[in-house]
């Protein structure tokens, strides 16, 4: 390992944010020729569906043009290499992309997937899909080679530099699993927060309102508050969601 590896791995692991881990990573990316990243993870996943778009991690440096088609208009759904993501572990190059077109197997959707990522420079690069203990959860994360660049020069370098690349997207994506990433309008405050924790932490309505200094009543209105806000309709499923998105039990929220 160089030193600026070591450098980097420790300010990566001891970022406090979403938002700093990924600037930290996108820079270290680029110095291997990928300016472009997407990552996203679902928890939420069913054999039908990767589940409801307001609850993905969803983390990128694209531009936003790019961005409003391929999120707003769900290109990703059709998306190739989305698909690859799915199926597998590990990495691949998007060299099978060109396979696909040559032998003819792409649907009209992935065709059109492929002809709006040309037309954004997103021709060469490598995806790498995380390994998951769960069915339901999945995480991958797309490498997008700057505009000019092979797919035969992105392969060199891969061949040289691939293992470290991945083993340090693999703890980028072990680490944002620790970090709060609230979805936009599924914050909590810290009343809705405390009385999930109690829930949580198997204590009864009667129990959580002497802790909390409330009314049950009270207490009922933040439960009921905090599901509304999380999209879900018991407390159980709230507590497991707030979990999920590390907004209980954590300091300085």
């Amino acid at each position: 390992m160089t030193p600026r590896d070591r450098d980097y791995l420790v300010k990566l692991t001891n970022s406090d944010s979403i938002e700093a881990l990924w600037s930290t990573h996108c820079e270290r990316m680029a110095e291997y020729g990928f300016d472009r990243l997407f990552y996203g993870f679902t928890r939420f996943r069913t054999p039908n569906s990767l589940g409801d778009p307001n609850d993905f991690v969803m983390l990128t440096n694209h531009d936003q043009s790019y961005t409003d088609t391929f999120v707003g208009q769900r290109l990703y759904h059709s998306a190739p290499m989305v698909r690859w993501a799915l199926d597998n572990d590990g990495a691949c190059s998007w060299k099978v992309l060109a396979d696909m077109v040559e032998t003819g197997t792409l649907t009209p959707e992935e065709r059109r997937v492929i002809d709006f990522n040309r037309s954004c420079d997103v021709t060469a690069g490598y995806s790498i899909s995380f390994r998951s203990v769960s069915n339901r959860a999945k995480g991958a994360i797309a490498l997008t080679a700057r505009p000019g660049t092979s797919q035969d020069e992105v392969d060199a370098k891969w061949a040289k530099h691939g293992d470290d690349i991945v083993l340090m997207n693999n703890i980028v994506h072990l680490k944002i699993l620790t970090l709060p990433f609230v979805p936009p309008n599924q914050s909590l405050t810290k009343r809705q927060r405390e009385a999930l924790e109690w829930v949580g932490g198997g204590k009864t309505m009667a129990d959580i309102a002497q802790i909390m200094g409330l009314t049950q009543a009270t207490v009922e209105k933040h439960l009921r508050l905090a599901r509304e806000a999380l999209n879900v309709e018991t407390t159980a499923q709230a507590v497991m969601k707030a979990a999920f998105q590390n907004q209980m039990f954590v300091l300085d929220m």
